[in-house]
């Protein structure tokens, strides 16, 4: 069992920090003391009471309704804990007393990390004070004070194979080794943990899953210490834990069968509801991308009916009632997402436990499950139904959309836009788009107004912005495109209108500043530097054409077929996939 953990090398390998709390004594000195100084069976017993003691006020939090008070009992407790551990390690180490101190250490670290939701380096420290301490009753600490973590697990657990009494509480701190490794990504340390837990040897399984299901902690005396959470109930909460975490990575790289599986055994154990809600939705997406909507959609209906979450499963139901071309369905669990993302969850007191979610990574917006903020679910529903025709509900939900992001808006815009999603002023463009479709032309003016109103004033700055875009020190500023694209708009709401002298001046002002722009851009130099403006290049094509053959269409209406075909030609020169017939 030597090999494989002090072998290896990594993060982790390096020796943590002596602690500095105050009341812990040095492992070598009490090493050395008589052993005849051992602590008689009253002090053992007394010290049992008060670590039972603090346990079942812990619980006693738990089960508190008032946070006040949850807090105060859990934060005696913590200090009660941490005051016995003091009191313990002030004495030489022994395996009589060692495998009660290694329990207390257990209860705080769990107390501890889940008040804070997560690990930090103080309970990597406890750990490996607890490790010292097994190994100085063996006299073995003096060569090891260099030692990282791993290597002290691989002296600690040989040494307690020749102490079948202290195994269970050995495995108790391993399993929050466990945790805390997992929660941190530091996998290549844990496989090894558990390969030297199961008595592999090097060349043993790396499947981190199939270890830890094969990992079998000893059973506590029925006489023990009380503990919060014991080996066996983290071990669970590990298993459920990494089968998430591999199964969600698995989808996002695409290996579809293994996340199937992967997200198959995370339900086998017992599963918190809020985490189920996001692996039920993982194994629909899964199934949808296999081709499997059927049962996909099984998988969806349940996460709804599991948890308050309802957020993921909708979004991931609008995808798949999508791919099956139910247009009617799709909008249907947008607008439910809507109303979903709307209404503020439960805030439910955590557990005074190691839980899942304490062990899963933070919310990544690539994630399939990430289904964002009311705003973008607003959006999405907007953009998807100006998509399939439903050009009046399109421009009912981008005036939402708009009049719930205007709230908390800053008064002006300024470039560049921020992703996810567009940013402000085309979110203006997309809802005057959508309202010309709907034959609302006169609140799509309305909406160019305010656009310009709030973008007209960069104009005069984009010779600072060219020269910041060509230093690399900011994104090609794209306020003139934003602005081309207002009048191209208003010039198109006019045109609906019957206006057409106005709708030639907008056209003719959206060309103008379009030329301007393809003037500057050359004199600065800062499309042809980076991929944005190159994109910015075919945007600025697209917005002239557009109006070259929207104003052309507007002579034809008025019998100058000359200036008509003139723009025709020059709409072809500048977009060639365009014509006047697109």
């Amino acid at each position: 069992m030597h090999g494989p953990l002090s072998d290896s090398v990594g993060a982790s390998a390096a020796p943590l920090p002596p602690s500095e709390d105050p009341c812990r004594c040095p492992g070598p000195a009490s090493a050395t003391m008589s052993r005849q100084t051992l602590p008689d069976s009253g002090c053992l017993d007394l010290w049992r009471e008060q670590n039972d003691r603090f346990v079942r006020q812990a619980k006693m939090a738990q089960d508190s309704g008032l946070s006040l008070r949850r807090q105060q009992l859990a934060q005696d407790a913590l200090e009660g804990l941490k005051g016995l551990i003091c009191t313990l390690q002030g004495i030489p180490a022994a395996v009589p007393v060692l495998s009660l101190e290694l329990t207390v250490i257990c209860n705080f670290i769990i107390l501890k990390a889940s008040l804070a939701q997560g690990f930090t380096e103080d309970q990597a420290q406890d750990i490996q004070r607890g490790l010292e301490r097994v190994l100085e009753t063996q006299e073995q600490l003096g060569p090891t004070l260099q030692w990282g973590l791993r290597e002290l697990w691989d002296s600690v657990l040989r040494a307690s194979s020749c102490l079948p009494e202290l195994l269970p509480a050995v495995h108790h701190l391993a399993s929050l080794q466990a945790a805390l490794w997992l929660s941190t990504d530091h996998l290549g340390d844990l496989a090894l943990l558990l390969q030297a837990l199961n008595g592999s040897q090097t060349g043993a399984s790396e499947d981190l899953l199939l270890l830890l299901k094969t990992w079998n902690p000893p059973s506590e005396e029925l006489d023990a210490p009380l503990i919060l959470q014991d080996a066996r109930g983290l071990k669970d909460v590990l298993v459920t834990a990494f089968a998430y975490r591999q199964g969600l990575q698995e989808l996002i790289t695409g290996n579809l069968p293994k996340a199937l599986r992967s997200l198959h055994e995370a339900t086998s154990t017992l599963c918190p509801r809020s985490v189920l809600v996001q692996v039920y939705t993982a194994l629909g997406t899964c199934l949808r991308k296999m081709g499997n909507p059927q049962r996909a959609l099984l998988y969806l209906l349940a996460a709804l009916k599991v948890g308050s979450a309802c957020g993921p499963p909708l979004l991931e139901a609008s995808r798949l009632y999508q791919q099956l071309g139910d247009t009617a369905a799709e909008l249907e669990s947008l607008e439910l997402l809507v109303e979903a993302l709307g209404v503020p969850l439960n805030s439910k007191a955590p557990q005074l436990l190691i839980e899942v979610e304490l062990l899963l990574p933070p919310p990544d917006p690539d994630s399939p499950l990430h289904c964002g903020t009311q705003g973008q679910a607003k959006h999405l529903l907007a953009s998807r139904c100006l998509q399939t025709g439903r050009a009046e509900d399109a421009a009912e939900h981008y005036l939402d959309l708009l009049a719930l992001l205007l709230d908390d808006s800053e008064p002006r815009f300024s470039p560049p836009p921020c992703p996810p999603g567009p940013c402000m002023p085309e979110l203006f463009l997309e809802a005057a788009a959508a309202l010309i479709q709907a034959g609302r032309a006169q609140d799509a003016l309305t909406i160019c107004e305010e656009l310009l109103g709030r973008t007209s004033s960069l104009l005069p700055k984009m010779s600072q912005l060219w020269e910041d875009a060509r230093k690399g020190t900011k994104e090609l500023p794209q306020c003139p495109l934003w602005v081309s694209a207002t009048h191209l708009l208003q010039g198109q709401a006019w045109v609906q209108l019957r206006a057409q002298k106005e709708a030639v001046s907008e056209f003719s002002r959206c060309l103008e500043l379009l030329f301007r722009v393809t003037l500057e851009d050359k004199e600065q130099g800062a499309s042809s530097s980076c991929e944005h403006g190159c994109k910015s290049d075919v945007v600025r094509q697209q917005l002239r054409s557009a109006a070259l053959i929207s104003r052309g269409l507007e002579w034809v209406a008025s019998g100058q077929d000359t200036k008509a075909l003139q723009d025709f030609l020059l709409s072809v020169q500048v977009c060639p996939g365009l014509s006047p017939c697109t």
